[in-house]
């Protein structure tokens, strides 16, 4: 069986470029005015980002198509109940000091291992799949005027759409501290071979994937 499926590869590889696009064009947002507020109360400035704004909302919105196909398919397949579920005995205090443990020696992961994620693992990618993803594309779209036209409440739970910038910049904090944790965990594990698996399908090898 192939490490990744299909539809996991090209839904992962859109979804890179989309992020890559959102974090640059999110800079270049923030740095025109790099101050958050609290609720409605904020100072507004011309918009001087116009080009980064477009192209910020147009990877928003392919990032948002990638993920509802990627859940729909994962839901119809059954690949989070295969795959990224946890069994109850891995919601153990034990089960996930052990994978921390191995995580913080540097150990690479065994053949088993290889085949499957761990627990750690298998929360994270559920936690950035269904709460971080889903924040941020709300927070995004409650700064959207036309959006909050339509559906207010969505922003004033929030807080204002001043809130919603400021939770949408730190979500992506996270966001981003999970992208670099997940290529260290990548190059732990065998760059070559986990890029492999994720372009082709399969890894050179079992026993190194």
């Amino acid at each position: 069986m192939p490490r990744h499926s299909a539809l996991v590869r090209v839904t992962h590889w859109i979804t890179t470029l989309c992020f890559f696009a959102l974090l640059v064009t999110g800079f270049e947002i923030v740095i025109s005015h790099p101050r958050f507020y609290w609720g409605e109360t904020g100072n507004v400035l011309p918009d001087q980002n116009g080009w980064s704004r477009y192209l910020h909302f147009q990877a928003a919105w392919a990032l948002v198509l990638t993920g509802l196909l990627y859940v729909a398919a994962g839901i119809a397949t059954r690949h989070f109940r295969r795959n990224l579920v946890p069994a109850k005995r891995d919601f153990s205090l034990g089960a996930l000091a052990a994978v921390i443990a191995s995580h913080l020696r540097l150990r690479r992961p065994d053949q088993r291992e290889a085949w499957s994620y761990n627990p750690l693992q298998r929360l994270t990618y559920l936690l950035v799949i269904f709460i971080l993803f889903p924040l941020i594309i709300w927070t995004g779209l409650a700064m959207s005027p036309a959006f909050v036209s339509a559906v207010p409440a969505a922003v004033t739970t929030l807080g204002g759409q001043q809130s919603a910038r400021t939770i949408h910049f730190f979500v992506t904090l996270v966001l981003l501290l999970f992208l670099l944790i997940h290529l260290a965990m990548i190059c732990l594990a065998g760059f070559r071979n986990r890029m492999r698996a994720m372009i082709i399908g399969r890894g050179e090898s079992q026993e190194h994937l």
